[in-house]
């Protein structure tokens, strides 16, 4: 059982850190476009250029701090990002406290807690992978997910009803102190972590930038994985704004049934996550490549025949409950399938070259997106999206292969 299984005290402090972390996020989801639509007076073109500009230019910044994290001790680095995030989002509310906080801001940082996020993210994974037995990394990537499903579900609706109780930017600062407790918690480790040695060679070599890339795209089994990865991720974010649309303009929805049709469903990230262990050791990990990828993408489909009032509101909730089920199920399996098919020099390149790739991905397919549903409809846009992903599950491997063992680099690379 994932749950009663111990990885030991330096585990549960990371997990700790993560969950803090991941609860503040939860509580200021969706907080920048509403200070920027309550504060800055922003308009529609404002507000999407804040939820797709932002990232795209975090992950762009992300590209040259990959080598600079895959050559230093990860836990520092992870604290140092965090406190960063801190120093980053207070400056929100010292602005909104003296009058001074405009649209500009807000941009700049999204653009630097995208990035702050990516890099974290990387050095997390390698982190993760030196301190938990190679056995555990399923049961370690499961609690993380579960953690990460439950702070989606409770986060979003306490914020919504902490900033109708006391004002706008109260959210970015439980986000904000969310990652200086997070940095505390990752500082309580305590390990001795051994910092990677240089051989004189340049981290940020144009070489070493695209090595994550290089990785990915000359392994089999990681390249179907990725290019599946990006297009899912891509198509199911990308119907998030249109169904918005849908359901509070076209179909009248009230905001607090919206809020409802998504964050209950979250609370299957839950039990898709709690299974993963178990369905792994019953079918086989390539079963749940084929079976349960596939069955995350079929579900989609189903938000093109919405209609009003509680039918309506019951439909997009099965929806969203049946693939955040087999997404919560697979993510794990796909994280650690990631983890023991990467050196241990090139995790953090190879996790941040993911990161990009999907992130440019959904900016790109929700921008398509949004440009079908203003020539045709929402509801257009969201059955091309639900037909598209459908396709997907040929791209996922057929079975696991273990490609060519590829050279290790020096092992003074190696954290």
């Amino acid at each position: 059982m994932v749950g009663r299984r111990s990885l030991g005290r330096r585990f549960g402090w990371l997990w700790a850190a993560y969950a803090v972390s991941a609860y503040g996020s939860g509580l200021g989801f969706g907080a920048l476009p509403l200070i920027a639509v309550l504060v800055c007076r922003a308009g529609p073109a404002e507000v999407s250029a804040l939820s797709a500009v932002g990232p795209a230019v975090g992950a762009l910044i992300a590209v040259p701090l990959a080598p600079w994290v895959e050559f230093r001790r990860k836990r520092p680095v992870m604290i140092a990002v965090d406190l960063a995030r801190f120093a980053v989002m207070a400056t929100i509310p010292v602005a909104y406290a003296f009058g001074r906080l405009g649209f500009v801001q807000l941009l700049v940082v999204s653009a630097l807690v995208a990035a702050a996020k990516i890099a974290f993210n990387a050095a997390g994974g390698a982190y993760l992978k030196a301190l938990v037995r190679p056995d555990d990394l399923l049961v370690a990537n499961a609690r993380l997910e579960s953690t990460n499903w439950s702070s989606i579900a409770v986060g979003p609706p306490l914020g919504g009803a902490a900033i109708g109780l006391f004002g706008p930017v109260t959210t970015v600062v439980a986000d904000a102190l969310s990652y200086l407790l997070s940095a505390l918690g990752l500082a309580a480790i305590h390990d001795r972590e051994e910092a990677p040695r240089s051989t004189g060679e340049s981290p940020v070599r144009a070489g070493a930038l695209l090595d994550g890339w290089r990785h990915i795209m000359g392994h089999p089994g990681l390249r179907a994985l990725y290019l599946n990865n990006l297009l899912v991720a891509g198509l199911i974010m990308a119907t998030e704004p249109l169904l918005a649309v849908l359901l509070l303009r076209r179909l009248g929805f009230p905001p607090w049934q919206y809020g409802l049709a998504f964050a209950a469903p979250c609370l299957g990230g839950l039990i898709g996550s709690r299974l993963a262990r178990r369905v792994v050791a019953r079918y086989g990990r390539p079963a749940v490549f084929r079976t349960v990828g596939t069955l995350r993408a079929i579900w989609l489909i189903g938000l093109a025949f919405v209609r009003p009032g509680v039918v309506g509101l019951v439909t997009v909730m099965a929806v969203e409950l049946a693939i955040i089920i087999n997404m919560s199920l697979y993510t794990p399996v796909l994280a650690t399938y990631r983890l023991e098919h990467t050196p241990g020099h090139l995790v953090a390149r190879t996790l941040t070259a993911w990161s990009i790739g999907q992130q440019v991905s959904i900016a790109t397919l929700t921008a398509l997106g949004g440009l079908l549903a203003d020539v045709t409809s929402p509801r257009t846009a969201l059955t091309v999206a639900g037909l598209l992903i459908l396709a997907t599950p040929l791209l996922l491997p057929r079975h696991e292969r273990t490609p060519r063992r590829e050279p290790e680099l020096p092992r003074s690379h190696h954290a």
